[in-house]
């Protein structure tokens, strides 16, 4: 890893979508042909994309759900409180 590499990181999904500008596609692009790191998570980022994008949707059963809910429930209230529709 380089000390570049958190910059980059944060420009990744403007990269991967496109909508970054020529300059820093192009800055991107040279980076990630040297840093192993930093391709990898491009690759990996890419792969992940490409799956969801293309993956069909199956519901989860309805035990799963529930207690996916609930815990999902839990993080966003420990992070930012309780919601005030409740």
């Amino acid at each position: 890893m380089t000390e570049k590499c958190p910059d980059y990181v944060n420009e990744l999904n403007d990269f991967l979508d496109g909508t970054l500008d020529a300059a820093t596609c192009a800055e991107i692009q040279k980076h990630i042909g040297h840093c192993d790191n930093c391709r990898i998570m491009v690759d990996t980022l890419r792969q992940t994309v490409t799956l969801c994008r293309g993956g069909k949707s199956e519901p989860l059963p309805a035990a799963l759900q529930a207690r996916l809910d609930g815990l999902l429930k839990a993080r966003w209230e420990q992070k930012f409180g309780r919601s005030r529709s409740q």
